[in-house]
């Protein structure tokens, strides 16, 4: 199988910041990707270099069989971008907005107007398609930014954290698209912090921190990696917490995350039922009441915690400021030079 994206030893750095330190990534063509890793991790570094908005300092990346660095003209045409934010301009309608970007890349002026409006109706916003898009809620920006990444139809799809700020209906229908996409032969580099959305579309996931890849597997080689069970309980009183944890640590054979918001304690565990019968003799003993208790197999979200040592946190999509001035002023740049 062919690879769409190639990236080999690509390094940024900022100042003092070591953005991308040696990154390594490939996507085999007709397959998803799924970038995860905590906030500043290097993710949008990545795909900023990769889609020709950022030169690295060093590496090299070929993305659908081209040079990304030689001719990134040509690696344009044949990709599409939505980036953290909406890149939209707010003063045309959604439209507008589509038939705008088939013209720049040169769709004429008919099969401009014909792509819009299917994609308009794919997204389910047929009824606000002649509505200036300063109108639009969030999610409708980000379903219209999407829109835009697939005008031209592109044989690569680069998607940074697309469905953050969606609501669960609009998340689960840009992922019915996106797995149709890839259904249809397009390949796609994802970046989430959404740990059920990764497993639910990538074929393959890299875990990258601080600029380089820290493990690489498919789900379910990445939970078995941490290996064990989890044992997670619910104590009654909040103020306990503190003593249960102490308690748990001594059964367990790892770290014990505590969720003091829902007083829900939980801990790798080897025996499982063994650990489990162990833990609640222990906090009988001490007198700690417990309101839920159960053993679950490790979760991506697991995964994520042991190898970084941070929970996944999408950033709030009104986060915007610098970052979402320069993605947007970044993704008019690629359309124009596309044009030309």
């Amino acid at each position: 199988m062919t690879d769409a994206v190639v990236a080999e030893a690509l390094v940024k750095t900022y100042g003092e910041v070591q953005a991308l330190d040696g990154l390594d990534l490939r996507v085999p063509q007709g397959t998803v990707l799924g970038v995860l890793g905590p906030n500043g991790a290097g993710k949008t570094t990545a795909v900023r270099v990769l889609t020709t908005l950022l030169r690295p300092d060093s590496g090299r990346a070929q993305v659908a069989g081209i040079d990304v660095l030689a001719h990134p003209d040509q690696v344009r045409r044949r990709i599409g971008l939505s980036g953290q934010y909406a890149a939209v301009d707010e003063y045309l309608t959604g439209f507008e907005n589509l038939d705008m970007v088939g013209r720049l890349y040169h769709l004429g002026r008919r099969p401009s107007r014909v792509r819009a409006r299917e994609l308009l109706d794919r997204f389910r916003l047929d009824e606000a398609a002649d509505r200036p898009v300063k109108t639009y809620s969030g999610g409708m920006r980000r379903r219209l930014d999407l829109a835009g990444a697939l005008v031209a139809d592109p044989a690569v799809l680069f998607l940074d954290e697309p469905t953050t700020g969606l609501d669960p209906r609009s998340r689960g229908d840009m992922w019915d698209v996106i797995t149709e996409l890839v259904a249809g032969g397009t390949s796609l580099l994802l970046t989430t912090q959404y740990m059920e959305e990764a497993e639910r579309l990538a074929h393959d996931i890299v875990v990258i921190d601080h600029g380089r890849v820290i493990a690489h597997g498919t789900a379910d080689v990445l939970k078995a990696q941490i290996g064990g069970e989890r044992l997670e309980l619910v104590v009654a009183d909040a103020a306990r917490l503190g003593q249960a944890r102490e308690t748990l640590a001594a059964v367990g054979s790892g770290e014990v995350t505590v969720d003091s918001h829902t007083r829900r304690l939980t801990i790798p565990v080897l025996g499982g039922a063994t650990a489990l019968v162990e833990a609640l003799r222990r906090l009988d003993a001490d007198g700690i009441e417990v309101q839920d208790v159960g053993l679950r197999r490790p979760t991506l979200d697991d995964v994520f915690l042991t190898l970084t040592g941070k929970a996944a946190v999408a950033q709030p999509p009104d986060a915007r400021p610098k970052a979402g001035r320069e993605a947007t002023a970044g993704k008019d740049t690629a359309a124009k030079e596309t044009a030309r």
